[in-house]
């Protein structure tokens, strides 16, 4: 299976309809048809020690999984936002996190309390969108699908430093110290 780079949509445009060829059949999708469109995207990815396809960013990384058998088997887009939060913060950090699972229909994201020995108890995020695809998808929603979820999680960061006004926070950890 390949997939056509016009059917890709573009991160600000709306995809160009394809034309001349009828609906493909469904497709089982795998780790090979995933890195085949994280290439054409132009997305630098990594297989990690567990065999699962990561995409990294700057403050966080999605993973491309399969998980399950058979008809039942699952596609999993799952990002993990490195930025820590502060443990006192966790009531303003999940009352933000509904309101964006309230406005839209991905990623869904929840929290984690990461506890460090001899460190800070910290507050992480975790952005996760899945398909079913055991019986097979068309290609084009598969391919549309995980673009879109990829954006969105993209676009979850930003919204985030945003909302939540890390801005300066994320300017001053940039510039150097002047003394």
């Amino acid at each position: 299976m390949s997939i056509d780079p016009s059917s890709i949509p573009n991160f600000g445009a709306q995809p160009d309809p394809q034309q001349g060829s009828g609906p493909a059949g469904p497709v089982v999708p795998d780790q090979d048809l995933v890195k085949q469109l994280l290439d054409q995207m132009e997305l630098k990815h990594v297989v990690d020690e567990e065999g699962d396809l990561a995409a990294p960013w700057e403050n966080f990384r999605t993973y491309f999984m399969f998980r399950g058998e058979d008809d039942q088997q699952v596609f999993s887009v799952r990002t993990f936002y490195d930025r820590p939060h502060a443990i006192e913060s966790k009531a303003q950090i999940l009352d933000a996190i509904d309101d964006w699972n309230r406005r839209t229909l991905w990623p869904k994201v929840y929290s984690h309390t990461h506890e460090q020995e001899g460190g800070p108890t910290t507050v992480r995020l975790i952005g996760e969108a899945q398909m079913l695809i055991g019986t097979g998808v068309s290609l084009e929603h598969f391919v549309s699908s995980t673009v879109s979820w990829v954006r969105a999680a993209i676009e979850f960061d930003r919204w985030l430093v945003e909302h939540l006004g890390l801005v300066d926070e994320i300017d001053s950890a940039e510039k150097p110290d002047e003394e």
